[in-house]
């Protein structure tokens, strides 16, 4: 993989491949699931402990091949089999209590093969009272795997034989090992101590144990697989993206069959754990990670990243990146917003364009429709956000909380330095700063009374493109006598020549357009 991670903990739709294999395994409802470690021990341990913390480790040593990985796990199967029949005070000695019955043993790497088929395998190996079951399948290229040897006549498997020691006639074979088995604990026991390394990598071969089988007289057959990909192991980043591309493909066409409407496939990625409704609707460009819900009727995309997010059912989410939120129904978010943890959006309720929110519980119906940050708050129902609004919830040490009460209307550029609670009902003037609590009811402004200075651009930036506007004719009628005089004045100014006088003013009983006619 040329990458700082084991190999076995790159990902694929939300789960690494051990983290697959982890829940194939789990599907068979097992006494025991134990996985053997060897490179980069300690992060694939810890990748164990986190999302499967029931199962067993077991370490493998020095030596390499998959014969001494499955004889270290029986090694610590077994003691886990006395350890429990010790602390079983119903049976007698526990000295010699060993695993019994099927081991199912499966590789790390192949992270589409699913519980359905390790059933059937499961199921064919108990049928059949086989000593080994083998899941194979037929490829058009089998360079690289092991290849499965039959008796003629009767099918059943021969042995396993690895390319490097493979010749002509046995690499033309195009059945090939899955590295998927299950065995007869027993006989496995037996025959793991039979394995050496006499082979071309020098490995202890895993595979040795079916010819070992059958010559102890035990059945040794194979279940075909017609579906090649299943089985499919990944050695670096080209063979993960192409099964990456395949299990997505797989994902949707379920979705798609379960009444989810994806527009787009080929730009649509799904992550296993994501839990789809009927009547949803995935527009192109969407990614869905994590545990993600959408409900029944509700739209996502385009152009839309929502990580461990639920959406409501019938709501719509637009062009927006989001995590571990909560979208209510019937709500609308986007297009441009940016939801990030422990956002709560109610029924009804509306994030608009470039609005990002963090820790905020927003109730039905409420709204903040655009230009806004709504960080550590709390905002009742039916309430509105003015553009351009900011909680104010950080003093560089520690974070502060703000409250909004419901039916509450606050103006466009408001700032609320929190802590800071605004009553149910209340108003707040455009371009306030709230540094204190507005009653329920109150109306609170903060911003100073407005005072033109006319003629200032003519006076201060002239021979500017916006004094040049000034000067000319234009449709300003409107202006005062006086701003019309000092209008005049300046362009006089400017071109050198004398003021005109100011018009005169009206008398009482006209008007002052009366006078400018």
């Amino acid at each position: 993989m040329r990458s700082a991670t084991p190999k076995v903990l790159h990902t694929l739709a939300g789960r690494s491949m051990l983290g697959h294999a982890l829940a194939t395994a789990r599907g068979l409802d097992p006494g025991r699931v134990l996985v053997v470690v060897r490179h980069e021990r300690d992060q694939v341990a810890a990748h164990v402990a986190e999302v499967d913390p029931h199962a067993l480790l077991a370490d493998q040593d020095d030596i390499p091949g998959t014969g001494r990985a499955v004889q270290v796990a029986m090694t610590a199967l077994d003691a886990a089999a006395q350890a429990a029949a010790a602390a079983d005070t119903t049976v007698g000695s526990a000295t010699h209590a060993q695993v019994q019955g099927a081991v199912v043993v499966i590789a790390g790497d192949v992270p589409l093969l699913d519980a359905g088929t390790l059933q059937e395998l499961l199921e064919a190996h108990h049928a059949d009272g086989n000593a080994v079951t083998v899941l194979t399948t037929q490829v058009a290229d089998p360079t690289g795997y092991g290849r499965i040897l039959r008796e003629p006549g009767t099918g059943d498997v021969l042995g396993i034989v690895e390319e490097k020691d493979a010749d002509d006639a046995q690499r033309a074979i195009t059945e090939i090992n899955s590295s998927i088995y299950v065995f007869d604990a027993t006989v496995l026991r037996s025959a793991l101590g039979r394995l050496g390394r006499d082979n071309a990598q020098g490995e202890v071969y895993l595979t040795d144990v079916l010819a070992i089988a059958r010559a102890d007289g035990g059945h040794v057959r194979a279940l075909q697989t017609d579906d090649p990909v299943l089985v499919e192991g990944v050695n670096d980043r080209v063979q993960l993206s192409v099964l990456r591309a395949e299990m997505n493909r797989r994902i949707l066409e379920g979705w798609m069959r379960e009444g989810v409407t994806v527009v787009d496939p080929a730009s649509t990625w799904v992550d296993v754990d994501v839990e789809l409704e009927r009547d949803v609707t995935i527009l192109p460009g969407t990614q869905l990670h994590g545990a993600t819900v959408v409900r029944e009727g509700a739209t996502v995309g385009p152009d839309t990243t929502l990580t461990d997010v639920e959406v409501g059912e019938r709501a719509s989410v637009v062009r927006t990146h989001g995590s571990l939120a909560v979208i209510g129904p019937d709500a609308r978010v986007g297009p441009f917003a940016y939801l990030r943890p422990g956002t709560v959006l109610g029924e009804s309720g509306r994030i608009g364009t470039f609005v990002e929110t963090k820790n905020a519980q927003i109730g039905t119906g409420s709204k903040i429709p655009h230009l806004s940050y709504v960080g550590d708050a709390t905002i009742g129902e039916y309430t509105n956000i003015g553009a351009a609004s900011v909680t104010v919830n950080y003093d560089g040490v520690n974070k502060h909380h703000t409250t909004i009460g419901s039916h509450a209307r606050t103006g466009a550029d408001n700032m609320f330095v929190a802590p800071v609670t605004i009553g149910d009902g209340a108003y707040t003037g455009a371009g306030s700063v709230i540094r204190r609590d507005v009653p329920s009811g109150a109306l609170g402004v903060s911003a100073g009374a407005q005072r033109n200075i006319e003629g200032w651009v003519l006076r201060a930036r002239a021979g500017t493109p916006a004094a040049a506007a000034v000067a000319r004719p234009s449709v300003d009628d409107e202006l005062s006598p006086q701003a019309r005089a000092e209008r005049g004045r300046a362009t006089a100014a400017a071109a050198d020549v004398p003021p005109t006088p100011p018009p005169a003013l009206p008398d009482s009983g006209s008007t002052a357009k009366d006078s400018a006619r």
